[in-house]
């Protein structure tokens, strides 16, 4: 038997049918005049259903193919090769959404009048709905990467990430402890943009930076004639902030005369401005930060008690990059990304060698000197990528007691030990459960427990 669907156009109209793909004709008009198996299958309209009927069946939403087919009879000298490719997003017969590609192609007759089309098409749902879905998965991965502007998918930044969302939900008064350089003001900074006041001001204040004299009026204003230099009258800080948030860094260098004036503060939500016996009500939620051990300053004296037990209502710890090693990779990454924008450079990659230095490295400067040492690899680097050569000479070449494979601490600080007590006794001495507390592994607990001396009864 000859297969020459040229002499026998049954084959042809086999042929055509067993395709997986969509294949149709329109006359001059764009009505259809033949509907294939395949396009059966993918759309659910049947022959029945679609012979005869306008192409603009096929339009759906958001489509850009099908939508011109009439148009492109009319005029396909545009079109090279009198073939228009098309992408469209259509609706099946049962209401579902379907994502077709395809081409239509003029036909002529003898004379080159136009005398329809016969176009293809594939369906391409599955592989968008995939593609969608990975994007999806891909989103959340980096959510959990990042909260806000902090980075970490360590268990102790996840610990942390969950605490500040908590502490987003209600105006509680948060102190964030932690070493400099561990993120305390982004992570102020993502408490208001997750709360309610987030359509409000937010001000930081480092108290530190700020001479005693001067801190007061910045924190609460003052009037004309309250001291020398005082030519006007000022608002401070916390009328600035009147109904968003008011961050205080370095809480604990403050004095105990200007403590207790926060802690009316607090306590009444008023303020008082220099040289002005008149009180102002306010509504500022107050987030305070620290890197010293308040309750040692307690004890000396510096801090008030009472202050100290009204700032401390829910406390987050900020861990030092040296207990969140497996995050300086994502970091890296996130600082490089910023900074190819920043240096314009188009520098994308890291030596495997220098990446280990740093996952090495103690950073007693925590992640702003880890920000730092790429700031200044940016301005060395020769090339599309970072070497070990490009890092500053104490990250190249650190002492002994520098190295964070080798380096441990001889002793902790006082609030981390006081963390670890807490934990312990919260969990009966379970090691396991007490380390999810902390967000520590169970081996980190097991090493600082040692460090501590701690003899606490455990149950496994």
């Amino acid at each position: 038997m000859e297969l020459d669907f040229r002499k026998n156009p049954g084959i042809l109209s086999n042929m055509v049918d067993v395709m997986a793909d969509g294949v149709f004709t329109v006359d001059a008009k764009g009505r259809i005049v033949a509907w294939s198996s395949g396009a059966v299958r993918i759309t659910g309209y049947s022959a029945k259903d679609i012979i005869g009927q306008s192409c603009h069946i096929l339009e759906g939403q958001n489509c850009k193919g099908f939508r011109v087919l009439t148009d492109f009879l009319d005029n396909p000298t545009p079109y090279p090769w009198g073939i228009c490719n098309q992408e469209c997003k259509v609706l099946a017969k049962d209401g579902r959404e379907i994502y077709l590609y395809g081409n239509v192609s003029i036909v002529r007759d003898e004379q080159g009048t136009v005398a329809g089309a016969i176009g293809t098409f594939t369906d391409l749902t599955a592989f968008i709905l995939n593609n969608q879905k990975i994007a999806v998965l891909e989103e959340q991965a980096k959510s959990r990467d990042a909260f806000q502007q902090l980075i970490g998918k360590s268990p102790p930044m996840q610990e942390v990430f969950r605490r500040l969302r908590l502490a987003a939900q209600s105006d509680v008064t948060v102190l964030l402890t932690g070493q400099s350089g561990t993120g305390k003001e982004l992570a102020a900074r993502a408490i208001h943009a997750l709360s309610d006041r987030k359509d409000r001001p937010f001000f930081a204040i480092n108290c530190s930076a700020i001479p005693e004299t001067l801190l007061e009026s910045e924190l609460f204003g003052h009037v004309k004639g309250a001291f020398t230099g005082a030519i006007r009258d000022k608002i401070g800080v916390f009328q600035a902030a009147d109904g968003g948030t008011l961050f205080l860094d370095e809480i604990g260098d403050t004095s105990p005369l200007l403590q207790l004036k926060l802690l009316r503060v607090l306590q009444e939500s008023e303020i008082k401005r220099v040289g002005d016996e008149r009180g102002i009500k306010v509504n500022v939620r107050l987030i305070t930060a620290t890197n010293r051990d308040l309750k040692a300053l307690m004890v000396e004296g510096t801090v008030r008690e009472d202050f100290y037990y009204r700032i401390h209502v829910f406390a987050i710890h900020l861990p030092p990059l040296r207990e969140r090693r497996e995050d300086i990779p994502l970091l890296v990454h996130h600082f490089m990304k910023e900074n190819a924008k920043v240096f314009n450079r188009d520098v994308h990659e890291i030596a495997r060698d220098a990446l280990k230095r740093l996952q090495e490295y103690s950073w007693p400067g925590n992640v702003r000197e880890l920000k730092n040492a790429l700031d200044h690899a940016f301005v060395t680097v020769n090339g599309p990528g970072i070497t070990l050569f490009d890092l500053p000479q104490d990250v190249q070449h650190p002492p002994a007691d520098n190295r964070g494979t080798s380096h441990t601490q001889s002793s902790l600080n006082s609030s981390e030990e006081t963390r670890i007590r807490e934990a312990m006794q919260r969990t009966k001495g379970n090691k396991t459960e007490a380390a999810k507390i902390l967000g520590y592994s169970r081996v980190t607990l097991w090493k600082k427990l040692k460090q501590l001396d701690l003899n606490i009864s455990t149950s496994l």
